[in-house]
């Protein structure tokens, strides 16, 4: 991509006004004050910065799909508050340990600077924008030296105030609770007065994934513009999601008379976007995962009828010689840095296609799921590289049982149950789509997707590894991560060793702010990575935060023989993992199960 330098030498924005409003907003968690925050300091950013002031909310500099990180280490951050302002790294790591916030003891530091620079002056949001940029840019020798002179330079001509939130958003630590829809409702309310045109505005983001972008538009154009946002090659659509049931019993009452039913697959969801020659994937997540399947890029090009297009698929490893499918797991293989060539050569994949968004510049998103699929059967040639996913229409309860056994059979996961004229829902989650897994049918009801939040080390064979970690849930109301469990089955020794490599390099020196938990860990980590769980039951627990109070004062929920299933779920963000909500509706239905099964076993036995 082309990164634009906006250089204005009037009317700059100073970095102080930003600094004033976020200061605000970590003030206060009520939504409607958070709003109008926003709205004042949007009406006071110069338009050509909408972009640059939207993406600084978020905690990024560029969409999360061009792959542009910070990649900025506390040490070297500590390293670099230390030459600005004359203090001993002892001394800021002492007021980090204290305080738990690397941007707080920046402030601190800075009002007890011993240097001072006699060039002294005012830093500006583009100013801080440019930098920041300039560091993500930066790689190989000597990169590390040059980031901390970058951050020195801010640093030195920054109050104790821009300091704080400077380091927040290097570090990946700005925490205003400012979610994305509420930025879009302080974008209609500042630049067209209608809180209503939020809807317009969502819906541009939901085809771009590019909030800076849909931002500049409404602030410049308005909203009439918005109104004709089209979808463009090598934006991310933001994926439509699906709902969970539990058996073919709940199919039949949500779904119309007729339906579509998908096999589920083990894999990794992918949206592909070509044009010519130019191939780019994206993941669930939207993030650019291009380099990891060269394999895709070589071969869907001939796979494809079409010019251009957006698909949506799920790669699959294989075994090549009985062509079955494999776990999810195998394809974690690919997402090493070297050896990727052995890699792909020793972990096969098949892309399995399951719709089409956009081709040939027509746009299929209001298209019915029949019509796009009549579609996608003409736009993809089946090959032993590239195939549809198996559907049938179906009717009944026996039809779906018949088709689930199929699926499980061929190794998938479950079935996806899509009603037939429903249009694709960018962004959204809702009952057009329906998913039933298999595990979804057992006591509990379901597997958990946590955050490791902990580590404990291990003994005996797991010396030198994190033999059990802490596990917590997503409270998206408060956004933070409460505790739900410790785990320490299900794991091999190869994955013990990989979430070793992993976890090793998100240990922080204190706990995360966000981190709610009442136990202590050997180690606290960056709640950045998702594992899939299973577990009998869940109880009711005085130690554990996840639903605090929700049944029983003074208790939260837990896992009882939680155990990892061997997924590590690269493809979902934390704030895509299990909530309280979703643990709280698990141990209803489980309650309800467990009262069933006792009042067939008192008729059974004729117990009174």
């Amino acid at each position: 991509f082309k990164f634009i330098t906006w250089v204005y030498k009037k009317n700059l924005m100073e970095f102080s006004i930003i600094s004033e409003m976020f200061e605000k907003m970590e003030k206060t968690t009520k939504r409607i004050e958070l709003t109008d925050i926003l709205v004042e300091l949007l009406k006071k950013t110069p338009k050509k910065i909408i972009p640059i002031v939207v993406y600084l909310l978020q905690g990024i500099i560029r969409p999360n799909f061009e792959g542009v990180e910070l990649g900025i280490a506390e040490k070297l951050a500590i390293r670099a508050i230390s030459k600005s302002v004359g203090l001993s790294i002892k001394k800021i790591e002492d007021d980090y340990k204290k305080g738990g916030d690397l941007g707080i003891t920046a402030s601190n530091m800075l009002k007890l600077k011993t240097q001072t620079t006699f060039t002294e002056q005012k830093i500006t949001v583009e100013r801080v924008y440019e930098t920041l940029f300039k560091i993500a840019k930066l790689e190989g020798k000597g990169s590390q030296d040059l980031k901390m002179k970058y951050i020195s330079s801010l640093l030195n001509d920054a109050t104790p105030l821009e300091a704080k939130f400077v380091l927040k958003i290097l570090l990946g630590t700005l925490r205003l609770g400012v979610a994305e829809n509420t930025v879009m409702d302080a974008l209609a309310i500042a630049f067209t007065g209608k809180k209503e045109n939020k809807m317009q505005i969502e819906n541009a983001y939901n085809v771009s994934s590019d909030l800076g972008k849909v931002s500049l538009i409404v602030a410049t154009d308005g909203i009439d513009e918005i109104k004709k946002f089209k979808i463009s090659m090598f934006s991310p659509i933001r994926p439509m999601l699906a709902d969970r049931i539990q058996s073919e019993e709940d199919a039949i009452k949500k779904m119309p008379e007729l339906f579509a039913a998908e096999y589920k697959l083990d894999g990794e969801r992918v949206q592909i976007h070509k044009l010519a020659n130019k191939i780019i994937l994206f993941s669930r997540r939207l993030e650019n995962i291009t380099e990891y399947y060269p394999d895709i890029v070589e071969n869907v090009e001939k796979s494809l009828n079409v010019d251009e297009g957006v698909f949506e698929a799920e790669i699959v490893p294989i075994n090549e010689n009985s062509g079955e499918f494999l776990p999810f797991q195998e394809l974690m293989h690919r997402r090493r840095k070297y050896k990727l060539e052995k890699a792909v050569s020793e972990y096969p994949i098949t892309v399995n296609f399951f719709d089409v968004l956009y081709f040939d510049k027509k746009d299929c998103l209001n298209l019915k799921y029949s019509e796009r699929r009549k579609i996608l059967e003409k736009l993809v040639n089946e090959d032993n590289f590239s195939k549809l996913v198996p559907m049938l229409l179906v009717k009944n309860e026996n039809e779906i049982e018949d088709f689930l056994e199929n699926s499980i059979n061929s190794g998938c996961e479950g079935l996806m149950l899509k009603i037939l004229d429903a249009p694709y829902r960018a962004g959204a989650r809702g009952s057009n789509w329906l998913k039933l897994k298999r595990e979804y049918r057992n006591e509990l009801g379901d597997s958990l997707d946590l955050i490791v939040i902990g580590g404990y080390f291990g003994r005996g064979r797991r010396t030198g590894l994190y033999g059990t970690l802490l596990l917590g849930t997503y409270n998206p109301e408060n956004d933070n991560f409460h505790s739900v469990c410790k785990v320490g089955t299900g794991f091999t020794d190869e994955s013990l060793d990989q979430l070793y490599q992993i976890l090793s390099n998100k240990v922080t020196l204190k706990k995360n702010s966000r981190i709610v938990s009442e136990m202590e860990a050997d180690v606290w980590f960056e709640p950045e990575l998702v594992l899939e769980i299973v577990a009998s039951e869940i109880t009711l627990s005085p130690i554990h935060n996840t639903g605090l109070n929700l049944i029983r004062k003074g208790s939260g929920f837990a896992l009882r023989f939680p155990k990892f299933t061997g997924k590590i779920r690269y493809e979902k963000a934390v704030e895509d993992a299990s909530t309280d909500e979703e643990v709280l509706t698990l141990y209803k239905r489980q309650s309800k199960f467990s009262q069933m099964k006792w009042t067939f076993m008192l008729e059974k036995y004729d117990i009174n």
